[in-house]
């Protein structure tokens, strides 16, 4: 029998055991009752089994069964009436223990019951530990990650570039079905590791510290209602065997890069000790080029430029999370955090420009230089407060974070002529670039959870996200006379920008039969602060951008967002769910900001402090079948997005600038369908596939053109895991983003392929892998992009060549997982598969 047939039939037993329990109550002559108590362990770790099943029935009468589970600490205790029994104790992937025909008249303590791990769940429990599996709740889809091999060695972007309905892009954005507007958590909570929103912080955080990965398609009112496509909640690995254990990580590879990291844990009854410290070297050769055609009612002077881009990157990152929690008693404790990420980072781009006329043909080339200098250090203060008043639900918890980072940037940029057959006036300004940013955010967060009878919850909390950004730009360029530096007033400025969200939420959750609900509202007020210090007064400032800038604008936005989750239990393993829900997308400090940011001297990025919030309404129908070895997850999904953000490139009068700045378009609708396939035909062989369809509609005009668009795009991933001979374990993931077409223009298709070889040494208490990632070095974006004035065809590629990455991970006084403890599920759980 299967572990799995084994617990739902203890939980049937259970179920039984309740109603008949019920319906006897009330006999004419009760019996006396007496108590069955006992303690479960693991017989090799001599740790508690949470969750473990007891199982009590009436041999007189076999129909007669009654039942419980074990508590955090492996207790149990059942009030039975006097009689002869059979007792079975049962806890997934271990051998049950069966005590025959007991007669129970007097209260009998069990003592200590260890359960050893089941032979013939061996092979099954390995593959549990080693395979990304899914499991839905009403309100989000959770990925166990497993033993990812293509990770080993890798970062959290790498991870979640293999997780469901998520893409990582060549830049490092992170999109949830082809939508970049994702919201991303660390353990529920926005999160300096995270990096204030900026996901290319991602690349520096080690892949093995990720439990699961929630994917949050349908949030429900506990969660910020920011992302219209989403939430992913990232959850970190947390040990919870008692003693001192650990595991080291050290990995090498090229291009250039090296690691290594330590998790160490030291956990007693009283309070448990944590820290994850991890060290990257890396270099990642990246870049591309853009081909721009002008056309002759253009204002510039030439026909054509084409730009070759190199960048060159070396990132040095040390980051650290140290952590003690306190058990005050059996029901609640308190956890200090302290987070710190230093990077130093050295980026030398180099830009090659060809200069084209109609008449001449190449008339100048150029070389510009640009040497980017980056020092960031983050900081992140966290504690937390949770009370569990009993054993069903009941808890408080209160959460406060302080966050503060500081990143100072120092550009230094020269550029040369490499050749002037045109004899063309082209004056070569040297460049220094000053920037310092300076970050604080404070999260205060209350939740309280009442659990009304056996299938009813009732919820409500408090958030507070309290963010300030300051940014200090300072551009100096060489005067072509004396050499000197001196100050650009207009580009020169102090940009401090402050966005405070507010946040009260409500929800209940209930089951009735076979269906289970969570109807929920959340209130929020947004205020979005910003002032501008320049050299240049508001009239000078919309004559050099072209667009009216607001120097000191305090703008406040309130909104009702509600959420509704459904889920119908068509059978034990198959299930239906419904979910809607509405969002807003706040413009951040950089797209607001209208001080353009220049990657050369042709391409600039230009915030607009005109953008209002985007809002969405969306809807999600959800499918999943388990059979013995296939599983299959399918959803469509409809989404409305008004006020959407829309980047337009636009060339700017009189110069050969192509400038991009982000507007608000007038409506987004999204249609999509994705189905996903876990598949393990046998204990050698695991299969993964996922393909994600989607259709998007966007209709605005800007500056008097209409950007109206239509387009079909969609993705697909596969991912095999063999296990060879001697053990070794062959994993290859493929991944594919079909062409798609926006507002200007067209990108074409993304072919991505990784290759990954493991192997358990030292008597299992090491693992060795070797892995290629991007093996057809394909991982490139291609672009087309057609305005008024210009087209463009452009290609970018933020890591050039094969990435060839060997590591090691040492694991003591570790086993591999062997259990599965629930607890500390943040949402309504009924329905939970």
């Amino acid at each position: 029998m299967t572990n799995r047939k084994i617990y739902t039939l203890s939980l049937l037993f259970l179920f039984i055991g309740l109603l008949s329990f019920k319906s006897n109550a009330q006999g004419p002559s009760p019996l006396k009752k007496y108590t069955i108590s006992g303690k479960v362990l693991d017989d090799e770790l001599n740790v508690p089994l949470e969750y473990a099943t007891v199982a009590v029935q009436n041999t007189n009468d076999p129909s007669k069964v009654d039942g419980t589970v074990t508590n955090i600490d492996g207790e149990f205790e059942i009030t039975v009436q006097e009689g002869t029994y059979t007792i079975t104790v049962e806890f997934i992937s271990y051998e049950s223990k069966v005590f025959k025909n007991r007669n129970v008249n007097s209260d009998l303590d069990l003592g200590t019951i260890l359960l050893g791990l089941g032979s013939e769940n061996l092979d099954e429990v390995v593959v549990r530990a080693e395979t990304t599996q899914v499991d839905v709740r009403l309100d989000k889809k959770i990925y166990n990650i497993g033993k990812d091999l293509t990770t080993a060695g890798g970062t959290v972007s790498d991870a979640l570039n293999n997780v469901p309905s998520v893409t990582v892009d060549i830049d490092g954005g992170i999109s949830l079905r082809g939508n970049e507007n994702v919201k991303i958590l660390i353990n529920g909570k926005p999160s300096a590791m995270a990096g204030f929103g900026d996901t290319n912080v991602l690349n520096n955080l080690p892949a093995d510290a990720i439990q699961r990965v929630e994917v949050i398609t349908s949030p429900s009112a506990r969660y910020d209602a920011e992302g219209t496509a989403g939430i992913l909640n990232i959850i970190l690995t947390q040990k919870e065997t008692l003693g001192f254990n650990g595991s080291f990580t050290v990995n090498v590879g090229t291009p250039t890069n090296a690691g290594a990291n330590a998790n160490l844990n030291y956990r007693t009854e009283k309070f448990n000790l944590f820290t994850t410290t991890g060290v990257r070297y890396n270099e990642s050769p990246g870049g591309g080029f853009f081909d721009t055609r002008y056309f002759e009612n253009s204002s510039t002077d030439y026909s054509r430029i084409y730009e070759d881009r190199d960048i060159d990157r070396l990132s040095r990152n040390f980051n650290t999370n140290f952590g003690m929690e306190y058990f005050l008693n059996d029901q609640s404790s308190v956890t200090g955090t302290i987070f710190y990420r230093g990077g130093n980072d050295v980026d030398i781009t180099t830009n090659n420009s060809d200069y084209f006329t109609s008449d001449a043909g190449l008339v100048l080339q150029t070389e510009r230089r640009e040497r980017q200098e980056e020092d960031d250090n983050s900081w992140q203060f966290a504690l937390n407060y949770i009370n569990n008043f009993d054993d069903k639900g009941h808890t408080l918890t209160a959460d406060f974070q302080y966050e503060i980072d500081g990143e100072t940037q120092a550009t230094r940029i020269t550029e040369d002529i490499f050749d002037n057959p045109g004899n063309i006036d082209f004056a070569l300004i040297g460049e220094n670039v000053n920037q310092i940013e300076d970050q604080t955010e404070i999260l205060i967060q209350t939740d309280y959870v009442l659990p009304l009878g056996e299938n009813s919850q009732f919820e409500a909390g408090y958030r507070g996200n309290f963010e300030n950004e300051v940014t200090d730009y300072e551009l100096f360029q060489e005067d072509v006379n004396s050499g000197s530096f001196i100050l650009n007033e207009t580009l020169t400025n102090e940009f401090d920008y402050t966005e405070n969200v507010n946040a009260l939420y409500t929800q209940y959750g209930s089951k009735f039969g076979q269906i289970s609900f969570l109807l929920g509202l959340r209130l929020e007020n947004t205020q979005l602060k910003g002032k501008i210090e320049s050299e240049l007064t508001d009239a000078q400032l919309e004559e050099a951008f072209g667009i009216p800038i607001d120097t000191d604008f305090d703008n406040n936005y309130l909104g009702l967002f509600p959420t509704v989750n459904l889920i119908y239990e068509v059978a034990e393993e198959e299930n239906i769910t419904l979910g809607y829900n509405r969002r807003i997308n706040r413009p951040r400090g950089w797209f607001i900001n209208p001080f353009p940011s220049r990657s050369s001297t042709n391409n600039v990025f230009q915030g607009n402090p005109n953008l209002s919030p985007a809002y969405s309404n969306a809807f999600d129908l959800g499918y999943l079948k388990r059979w013995e070895k296939l599983t299959l997850t399918s959803s469509i999904y409809y989404q409305h997005e008004t006020d959407s953000f829309e980047r337009i490139e636009d060339n700017v009068a009189g110069t050969n600038i192509v400038r991009t700045i982000p507007v608000n378009l007038s409506s987004n609708d999204r249609t999509g369908a994705e189905l996903g396939l876990l598949y393990n035909p046998a204990d050698w062989l695991r299969l993964n596939g996922s393909f994600n369809f989607f259709r998007f509609k966007t209709e605005g005009d800007y500056n008097g053109r209409s950007y109206d668009a239509e387009n079909n795009s969609w993705f697909a991933r596969f991912s095999s895991k063999v296990t060879l001979p001697a053990k070794i374990d062959w994993q290859t993931n493929a991944f594919y983003r079909g062409a798609a077409e926006g507002v200007q223009g067209t990108q074409e298709g993304i072919l991505s392929l990784d290759l990954a070889f493991s192997k358990d040494i030292f008597k299992e208490r090491a693992t060795i892998s070797l892995n290629v990632r991007d093996l057809l070095n394909s991982r490139k974006r291609d672009s087309y992009t057609l305005t008024d004035t210009y087209e463009r065809d452009s290609e970018f590629q933020w890591r050039q060549g094969q990435n060839v990455t060997i590591s090691m991970i040492y694991r003591f006084n570790q086993k591999k997982q062997r259990q599965n403890r629930r607890g500390g599920d943040e949402d309504f759980d009924e329905g939970e598969y």
